[in-house]
């Protein structure tokens, strides 16, 4: 018998029954390319099989952090009861799940970050990387472990368009969110990309016809359109991402595209400088095992692109942190062997919240604790 991922029947039974019953369904989606994607296949499914989406919910990174949060069920909460269906989000939001539940919603994760010690308050959680998992393959985006769900949820409803239409937002989300490309990531991978260029939806289109992209290869397009699909640009609560690529008309889609592009190159030299700062002041400090820095003014959303660059340069772990009043919020990002998770899990009592993957993840701490956190990770990739 082929082995299946953990609960993926289950959450299916229990979406159609909501279909069914015409129960409300929320989609709660973290608001990068992988979550985005997830909402959109999800939501479009559902519509396949004339069910009926109630609310979806991008928590704004800037403003409310990351996961599922208390901001967000609050604006939610109105429309218990209800299916509350977390993607790309939640195995690490303890607190605000059991929240949820006590205000009437019935929980449904779909994640694929890394499981902490413990698992959150849900009916359902799908994640490979749970223990009693036994599906081989762990390394889905969280879009590609939507689109397995989808397959169950349609059935022979999965049209060959359809597929195809799905498996182009899996295969962005995938290089995204940097997935390894081997066993089922690359088939997505390779089957989402051979029809991108041609894709039905306007948003895809218009991204392709931006003329400064006209004269790169395929591959260095999708680096150059994912860098633009990620760029903070909330509007009614809906992500830039979301807008683009579920724009209905062509002009409404090139003038989104031509915003992005704009704000694509000032997004390019934020990172310049955001970077030069960082390595200014490691500059002067005496080297550690690790990165950890954190700045006012620095953009939550770049954090991730910025501790990459110095992780590559420097081999070792970065931590870079936008320090709000009481709390900070983070950004990780770490060389190939390196995890990053571990050492969190070890200092858990004193984190807000955190999760991701081994090299790249995030956290939120009150500022009181910064140091004593700074120190507990120098210490531990010390030993290493």
């Amino acid at each position: 018998m082929k082995t299946e991922i953990k609960n993926l029947k289950k959450a299916s039974s229990r979406i159609l029954k909501a279909i069914k019953s015409q129960e409300k369904i929320i989609i709660y989606g973290d608001a990068d390319l992988d979550g985005v994607t997830s909402v959109i296949i999800l939501k479009e499914t559902i519509k396949n099989l004339a069910g009926q989406v109630t609310a979806i919910y991008f928590p704004d990174r800037e403003k409310e952090g990351y996961g599922v949060t208390e901001k967000g069920l609050n604006y939610l909460k109105k429309y218990t009861p209800a299916l509350f269906i977390t993607l790309d989000c939640g195995i690490g939001s303890f607190n605000e799940l059991k929240i949820a539940k006590e205000i009437g919603f019935e929980v449904i994760i779909v994640d694929h970050h890394e499981v902490l010690d413990k698992l959150p308050q849900a009916s359902i959680i799908v994640d490979p990387k749970q223990k009693e998992d036994e599906y081989p393959f762990k390394y889905f985006a969280n879009a590609g472990l939507v689109f397995k769900l989808s397959e169950v949820l349609l059935k022979k409803k999965m049209t060959d368009n359809l597929k195809r239409n799905f498996l182009e937002l899996v295969a962005l989300a995938t290089i995204a969110d940097m997935m390894p490309r081997v066993d089922e990531n690359e088939e997505m991978i390779i089957e989402g990309l051979s029809s991108l260029e041609s894709s039905w939806r306007p948003g895809i289109q218009a991204l392709f016809k931006i003329k400064d992209f006209e004269s790169f290869g395929l591959m260095a397009k999708v680096y150059k359109i994912n860098s633009l699909l990620n760029i903070r640009d909330v509007k009614n609560r809906m992500p830039a991402a979301f807008r683009l690529l579920t724009a209905s008309t062509k002009p409404e889609a090139k003038q989104l595209a031509k915003k992005l592009f704009k704000k694509g190159i000032e997004k390019k030299q934020r990172i310049g400088e955001i970077t030069e700062e960082v390595e200014e002041r490691i500059f002067k400090k005496s080297p550690d095992s690790i990165i950890f820095e954190g700045d006012s003014d620095w953009e939550v959303i770049l954090l991730g692109v910025v501790a990459s660059i110095l992780s590559k340069k420097y081999k070792k772990p970065v931590f870079l942190y936008k320090k709000q009043k009481t709390e900070s919020q983070g950004g990780i990002r770490a060389p190939s062997g390196f995890d990053v998770v571990e050492p969190m899990k070890k200092y858990s009592k004193n984190l807000m919240i955190f999760g991701g993957h081994k090299q790249a993840a995030g956290f939120r701490i009150k500022n009181e604790n910064l140091e004593k956190f700074e120190e507990h990770l120098i210490h531990y990739f010390k030993k290493l």
